[in-house]
């Protein structure tokens, strides 16, 4: 029976896979056919397309998917490096970042969601709760987000890279809650209730950008579970929350860079496979203070934009 759940679990991430590809196909397709002019860029669709498939977008873009989703997959997540990166390289306008992120990232997440489920042996009812919860307020969180305009996509960006710096500085020093080691494999009563409530939560801030794996780790670990359960909850929570929470709905509004998230998505699953069949593990300590510390000045760029810049480009 438990072999057959995650076989399902398993299927239904695949299924992911191919449902937003599919919805990206489309809505691409019609973008590049509408004549009307976007009220925010103020382009036809071919004309958007046209300007972010350019080969200094799409090379970083394509660099970027790849390398993130490679440390997502050994553990770093790569919510905070995409983000940072599109900043910086200005391959991503600010506007479309929160829906790139979610979209793109929703292939390779739901690929190592594939990889990882069945390795740890953790409590199929706990599992399904919080993967439940995070797809629910992704849904939330998603029809907000998208119709946010620059500004407050700047500001929320600010709140969510500073948070999630800070929640994963906490990590790297092994301090608070991840200083705690639990044994559990299951979750029961009131301790079932907080993991659910708190994986809705992390769910909605996705939509912003605050990746959902060291606060999921977090939580785990409060709550006296297996560190090593963690990976199948922070896995499976982002992998169906983008694949049938926020992803569709960020498709649906058409608010991301459309050629930005093919780039996230084709070469971010090679950057898994290259991570999971090629490098297994390697010594990420050094790495994670660099993210780190790029996110909080990533965070900073936000702020200063949302101040100075306000919603225009």
């Amino acid at each position: 029976m438990a072999e057959m759940a995650m076989n399902v679990m398993k299927g239904l991430a695949l299924f992911g896979v191919v449902l937003n590809a599919f919805l990206l196909w489309r809505k691409t397709k019609q973008l590049r056919a509408t004549t009307e002019k976007d009220e925010v860029f103020g382009l036809t669709g071919e004309e958007i397309w046209q300007k972010q498939k350019q080969p200094r977008r799409a090379i970083p873009n394509a660099i970027i998917g790849f390398v993130a989703n490679f440390f997502d997959t050994l553990g770093i997540g790569s919510f905070a490096p995409s983000s940072s990166a599109f900043k910086f390289a200005k391959s991503v306008d600010d506007i479309n970042i929160p829906g790139t992120l979610n979209v793109g990232d929703t292939f390779p997440v739901c690929i190592e969601a594939f990889l990882f489920f069945g390795i740890v042996k953790m409590d199929l009812l706990t599992l399904a709760l919080m993967i439940i919860a995070s797809v629910l307020g992704a849904l939330l969180g998603a029809g907000v987000v998208s119709k946010f305009d620059r500004k407050k996509v700047r500001y929320s960006m600010f709140i969510g890279l500073f948070i999630l710096g800070l929640v994963m500085l906490c990590r790297a020093l092994g301090v608070g809650p991840f200083g705690v080691v639990g044994t559990a494999t299951k979750l029961t009563g009131a301790k079932l209730v907080i993991a659910v409530v708190c994986n809705f939560v992390f769910g909605a801030l996705m939509c912003v950008g605050v990746g959902l794996y060291a606060p999921c780790m977090a939580l785990c670990a409060v709550l006296g579970l297996d560190v090593h359960c963690a990976f199948p909850a922070m896995m499976g929570s982002c992998a169906y929350l983008m694949a049938f929470g926020n992803g569709p709905k960020f498709i649906k509004e058409g608010r991301l860079d459309f050629h930005a998230t093919w780039m996230q998505g084709i070469f971010g699953c090679i950057g898994v496979f290259v991570a999971y069949y090629v490098v297994k593990s390697m010594p990420l300590e050094v790495l994670t203070y660099v993210v780190i510390v790029v996110c909080e000045l990533t965070a900073a760029l936000f702020l200063k934009d949302a101040i100075l810049k306000g919603s225009e480009a």
